[in-house]
């Protein structure tokens, strides 16, 4: 390895070298002959000195000044033309990291299991040549993590490194555009150089592009303003670089990743031989969600209150990045209250923080107190009877973000297909806080404009595009109208590709759903008058309700949650 470090800097300073040993040379013999100038000057006679003197010293006296000037100044003068301003735009400014050195392990990488195991497979593949090569095989050139955003995709690629033990180095999809045509292809050339180099030296070398789609994403036409062109000529030199990894047995891998559709990038990426390994890094299950709370709970101090699996159950559809996030603001709460550890009131305040945002000091009177609590009131109760696949975790009249209150549900179980009745639970827990305010108030506020907005998506689209309507017909009528617009606008003419006939039928049903959900609350509701009133005199005397807390209120009653349907 020595030998090949050696060989590979003389390859690539041999100019230089031969610079500083012809300068050496010049210097050695300008101080010979310095020498056996001054040894002549100091045997010659005095007068011949004088004349020399009188002759030549101010002129040498002169010419010495300026060369101890300009010499340094044209020096750096040149490096800045090589550096600064040749190279300034073309410059990648990363410097590759040794694996070694990254120190993520397979065991760090959590919340992501079946990606880590096709990452295992990509190191064992890439560590173990030999086997692959006696078999015939290729070595892998791409791979492309795909995934939503704070997912690990960053991680995983460092895991790789780590484990792999080669050189990484990181680069975002964004640092190869620039406004001047050619830069960006200047910049991957530079980068595939490099890793070429350290791949010689080191035996292999992983190069990670972060938001791939920036330099990734489709080919089109220039419209003029040179944008586009840049766009295409980067990734234009990326496919070819990508490519001539294959003229030698360059150990050199590149991991991209996105969290754009795969649609978005080029087919020409996409391609076998370039990228040829997908890995898609999903939302953590419930199982991961608590082996991610273990792990960042190890982090801070916290006491015996915390519930993992309550946590893993209320963060569904969180990544691990929300998670650690919301592990960190519960430890500035925790601070904020001088409390040395972090108990389930500290997550519960961070989520509702991190979910809601803060909480705003809005006096209210007493009567709009008792508008909003009876409006969140309604929303737990339909939600607690006619939701079943969901919990009440809790409920508040503080507000935060946007709202003046709100009630916070958690998913009973991880749901990943959902039934025309859970649709319909939705609606119904959406519309139970205008049931209870007309049944108490007799009275409605526009508190319920998001409530009717949300609703009314969900039973549009159980008609339009999900064949839930009680008439029974099938079909998505949306895209037809999707469909409809495009072609009207590519014929410059008004198209319709459904009847106003089926439009009012299909807008009826949405109606109707609506109608027989509000009935079904409101019949709730005056049956279960007493544990309105209930659950809302609560909510004025404490502010909040947390799920214990609501839980007693329904056992108070002897209620019992419904199976989850």
């Amino acid at each position: 390895m020595n030998g090949r470090r050696i060989k590979l800097f003389l390859k690539f300073h041999w100019i230089g070298i031969t610079v500083a040993l012809l300068a050496t040379i010049l210097g050695i013999s300008f101080l010979f002959f310095l020498r056996n100038a001054i040894t002549a000057w100091s045997t010659s006679e005095s007068y011949f000195k004088k004349a020399a003197l009188a002759q030549y010293g101010l002129f040498f006296y002169i010419f010495l000044v300026l060369q101890v000037i300009s010499l340094p100044l044209s020096g750096a003068l040149w490096i800045w033309l090589m550096r600064g301003g040749q190279m300034k735009f073309t410059h990648i400014g990363k410097k590759p990291v040794e694996g070694k050195d990254i120190k993520i392990h397979w065991q760090d990488v959590i919340g992501m299991e079946e990606a880590k195991e096709e990452a295992m497979e990509v190191v064992r593949l890439v560590t173990d040549r030999a086997k692959l090569q006696a078999i015939g095989g290729k070595i892998l050139r791409g791979i492309l993590v795909m995934g939503p955003p704070g997912c690990g995709k960053t991680y995983l690629a460092k895991a790789i490194a780590t484990e792999a033990n080669m050189p990484f180095i990181p680069m975002s999809g964004s640092e190869f555009i620039e406004m001047f045509v050619g830069v960006g292809a200047s910049r991957i050339r530079k980068l595939f150089k490099q890793a070429r180099q350290l791949a010689y030296v080191e035996g292999g070398c992983i190069i990670f592009i972060d938001e791939l789609d920036a330099v990734g994403a489709q080919r089109a036409v220039d419209r003029g303003f040179g944008g586009q062109t840049e766009s295409n000529t980067t990734l234009n030199q990326l496919l070819i670089e990508m490519d001539g990894l294959k003229e030698k047995d360059y150990n050199v891998i590149l991991i991209g990743a996105t969290n754009a559709p795969e649609g978005f990038l080029d087919p020409a990426l996409l391609r076998p031989g370039r990228f040829d390994r997908k890995i898609y890094v999903d939302l953590p299950n419930l199982d991961e969600r608590e082996k991610l709370f273990e792990y960042y709970f190890k982090e801070v101090k916290y006491d015996g209150t915390i519930d993992r699996l309550r946590l893993a159950k209320l963060t569904v559809g969180n990544s691990p990045a929300d998670i650690s996030n919301l592990i960190r603001e519960a430890a500035l709460i925790a601070v904020r209250n001088k409390k040395e550890a972090i108990s389930m009131k500290e997550i519960s305040e961070a989520y509702d923080r991190v979910e809601m945002g803060i909480k705003h000091k809005i006096v209210f009177t007493q009567k709009e107190r008792e508008k909003i609590a009876y409006h969140e009131a309604g929303h737990a109760i339909a939600m607690y009877f006619l939701a079943p696949h969901k919990d009440v975790f809790k409920a508040t009249i503080l507000a935060r973000g946007g709202a003046l209150g709100f009630v916070m549900p958690q998913p009973r179980e991880e749901i990943h297909v959902r039934t025309r009745e859970q649709y319909l639970g939705d609606i119904k827990v959406n519309l139970g806080s205008y049931a209870a305010e007309k049944l108490k108030l007799k009275v409605t506020t526009s508190g319920v404009s998001q409530d009717f907005t949300t609703a009314m998506w969900i039973a549009h689209h159980m008609v339009w595009e999900w064949g839930m309507g009680k008439s029974g017909m099938v079909g998505n009528y949306s895209l037809l109208e999707t469909m409809r617009s495009d072609y009207g606008v590519f014929r410059g003419e008004s198209v319709s590709f459904v009847s106003e006939q089926i439009k009012q039928q299909l807008n009826n049903e949405v109606q109707e759903i609506l109608q027989e959900s509000l009935r079904e609350v409101e019949d709730l509701l005056k049956k279960e008058s007493g544990l309105l009133d209930r659950f809302a005199q609560e909510l004025l005397a404490k502010d909040e309700l947390n799920y214990d807390e609501i839980e007693a209120i329904f056992k108070e009653f002897g209620k019992i949650r419904p199976s989850i349907f």
